[in-house]
């Protein structure tokens, strides 16, 4: 199951990928554009990851088919799309091995579900001088969430140190866990640096010490085999978009009687049994936090973005995916004046670089007119940044459509670059 794998060595060249990656390509219809003139090479999944065509297709039949509110109609229409909408809870619930659907959440993505902890669990019970410890490797989204709770409610923040390698020095965040902390919010695999965190090890330091975790997973679901149960989290955020689904939805994933104890985070419609003008009566979980009309299509179309990740196998993606980062490692380390950014033992499939002399943008911009698209800046992770003393890095990052011929046109249009920049 799960959590076996957090994370793959950049150095393992040994293992066979059983993906055939011409049928998946084939699968993506995106692939065969041209970008100024040239085949697109699509390296920057770890921003928003392509499409294929079963999940176009999921979204366009919904609109095309069975376009109707969920939940509320006895109609026909509305049936089939409820139907649908609980079958992709259904679907997510498996993928990640949760005890049941009602400890799915669906929301806009893994900010939002991180902001719904921050105020429906965490803002009730904290108090000033009560501390929230979280990594220095973490995301925008796990992090301004907190700062405002914590202006709100007088409450501190704590950061986790890492080291040069880019990896979490776990003894140190122990060391910081006291009686006034009442969460911790990791990242399982950083977007910046590519590094797997040890997850469960940390949920089990913080069960310990009777804390709670939330646990940042975007970058992870896309790549390694998520399982819950055994990672020991309490909550568990993650965006569709990552993972070969659609724009503006994700999960939180919450233990039960955590989800139960919880007051509702906004009100509205579906998240209500009865109203009246006296008192409102809450609904049950999970659409006690699904306030509104949901992303209905959205919702069907990452249920089919977890299906085209099951049908692909994880565990084959995986092995891809570790083959591609460690020849690009091999290829880039080869390069004078390059340094790469985050060189953890355990990496997901994430290369950030900078280049002496040439500003990533600059590389960015170039690099694109031959097709190639990758990621500049500081990728929402500016303390990540600020650690190394970078303004910003380049950065290469793959999905499961990337092949090493891919990567050698990279290497070509960087060579180009660097040559127009010095």
């Amino acid at each position: 199951m799960a959590a076996k794998l957090e994370g793959r060595k950049i150095d393992d060249h040994s293992e066979t990928s059983s993906l055939d990656v011409e049928r998946v390509r084939a699968e993506f219809p995106i692939l065969s554009r041209e970008v100024h003139g040239k085949p697109l090479v699509y390296l920057d999944s770890a921003a928003s990851a392509q499409r294929p065509q079963s999940v176009i297709d999921a979204v366009s039949g919904f609109y095309s088919r069975y376009n109707a509110n969920v939940h509320r109609g006895v109609h026909q229409l509305s049936v089939e799309a409820s139907e649908a909408f609980e079958q992709s809870r259904s679907t997510v619930r498996r993928h990640l091995n949760a005890e049941s659907d009602r400890e799915i959440v669906f929301t806009r993505g893994t900010t939002e579900a991180v902001n719904l902890v921050a105020q429906s669990f965490l803002r009730p019970k904290i108090q000033p001088g009560d501390e929230i410890l979280i990594t220095h490797m973490e995301h925008h989204s796990n992090i301004v969430p907190w700062q405002l709770l914590c202006e709100q409610t007088g409450a501190v923040l704590k950061v986790a140190p890492i080291n040069r390698r880019g990896e979490l020095l776990v003894d140190e965040l122990e060391a910081l866990i006291n009686e006034r902390t009442r969460l911790i919010g990791i990242v399982h695999v950083s977007n910046a640096l590519g590094t797997v965190n040890p997850v469960a090890e940390v949920c089990r330091i913080a069960r310990e010490h009777g804390v709670a975790t939330l646990v940042d997973g975007a970058q992870a679901t896309p790549h390694v085999d998520v399982d819950v149960q055994a990672l020991g989290c309490d909550f568990y955020c993650l965006s569709a978009h990552k993972m070969y689904g659609p724009t503006g939805v994700g999960v939180l994933y919450g233990r039960e009687a955590l989800l139960e104890a919880m007051p509702p985070w906004q009100g509205g419609g579906e998240m209500i049994t009865r109203v009246s003008f006296d008192e409102t009566t809450y609904n049950d979980l999970p659409h006690k936090f699904e306030a509104g009309t949901p992303n209905i299509a959205g919702v069907i179309g990452m249920g089919e973005a977890f299906r085209f990740i099951q049908r692909t196998g994880i565990e084959a993606i995986a092995r891809h995916e570790a083959q591609l980062l460690a020849y690009a490692t091999e290829r880039m380390e080869a390069i004078d004046g390059l340094t790469i950014i985050g060189t953890a033992e355990q990496k997901g499939p994430v290369v950030s670089f900078t280049l002496e002399g040439a500003h990533p943008n600059d590389i960015g911009t170039i690099v694109d007119h031959f097709g190639v698209a990758i990621r500049t800046g500081h990728h929402c992770a500016m303390p990540v940044m600020q650690f190394f003393e970078v303004p910003a890095t380049a950065r290469i990052s793959f999905g499961v459509y990337n092949t090493t011929d891919e990567i050698d046109v990279f290497l070509d249009a960087l060579g180009k670059a660097r040559e127009m920049l010095a």
